[in-house]
């Protein structure tokens, strides 16, 4: 076995193998709206459950030589953000929403992907996705970096669900019917694959 010491790595190495090896990562499409009133979309898969009391979720936004993502100095500036699933049906529409545009295009429109109105905050979400989860900003932490933070770390309490009724039952998600796909390195995806139970001991 292999054992190296990060630190005498690159930045680009490191991450080679943090994305080679902690996989499936769920994917994350975040909308947001800018100070100029304009609607930002973007896929994070550096995306989990941090709480379910209350129910909080993390988004790791990377910075690109130095400089804050659109997604991050919205969500900093407006407090507000939704959070989507990405499935099989929406992965190719939100994929294209990864190209690099300038603050005042929308991401959305690109992508041509439809905004739908959200309950509890001012950020519209996107109809082609079978949950979407309205977020409120709890934290935000600058990490990493040399000299200069890496990435924003945000905290976001989910203050309103919204799931497709198809796939909702008895409180429960169908994961099948959710098909949610997930990252892998590189431009691999995957999708849920076979399904195994195993008892956890009490």
């Amino acid at each position: 076995m292999l054992s190296i010491d990060p630190a005498s790595l690159s930045e680009r190495e490191n991450y080679k193998f943090l994305i080679g090896s902690i996989i499936p990562r769920p994917i994350a499409f975040v909308t947001t709206i800018s100070k100029d009133g304009v609607l930002n979309g973007a896929p994070f898969s550096y995306f989990n459950i941090v709480s379910s009391n209350p129910p909080l979720i993390s988004l790791s936004i990377q910075r690109s030589a130095g400089r804050q993502k659109d997604t991050a100095r919205n969500i900093i500036e407006s407090k507000q953000f939704v959070v989507h699933i990405v499935d099989d049906q929406n992965v190719e529409k939100i994929n294209k929403t990864a190209a690099n545009l300038p603050p005042d295009q929308s991401e959305i429109e690109l992508a041509n992907l439809t905004p739908v109105e959200s309950i509890k905050i001012a950020v519209p979400g996107v109809k082609e996705a079978k949950i979407r989860m309205e977020c409120s900003l709890e934290h935000s932490l600058e990490l990493g970096g040399s000299g200069t933070p890496g990435c924003e770390l945000i905290i976001g309490k989910v203050v309103q669900f919204h799931i497709e009724s198809d796939i909702y039952e008895n409180g429960r998600i169908d994961p099948r019917g959710l098909a949610a796909v997930s990252r892998l390195a590189g431009n691999n995806y995957a999708k849920i694959g076979e399904v195994f139970e195993i008892e956890r001991p009490k």
